[in-house]
């Protein structure tokens, strides 16, 4: 697995989803069946893939809670 900055694990708890179904929500709160059908078509290019390919990982390896103390941030 890549190295993921510190700030985008921040992002994933402050930055809402900018398209698509789930416009607005907190990319930390997106639904892993939503993450899985990017994982499956593709994520989009730039940093928002990787966000998105980070959250995937961390829900399908059950690792939410450790953003739990981000979000008090």
């Amino acid at each position: 697995m890549k190295a993921i900055e510190s700030s985008y694990l921040l992002d994933l708890v402050r930055k809402e989803m900018p398209f698509g179904k789930y416009e607005g929500k907190l990319l930390c709160d997106l639904p892993v069946s939503y993450l899985e059908w990017f994982n499956r078509n593709g994520f989009p290019k730039g940093k928002i893939g990787v966000l998105l390919e980070t959250m995937y990982e961390i829900k399908l390896n059950g690792l939410e809670h450790l953003l739990t103390p981000l979000k008090r941030f």
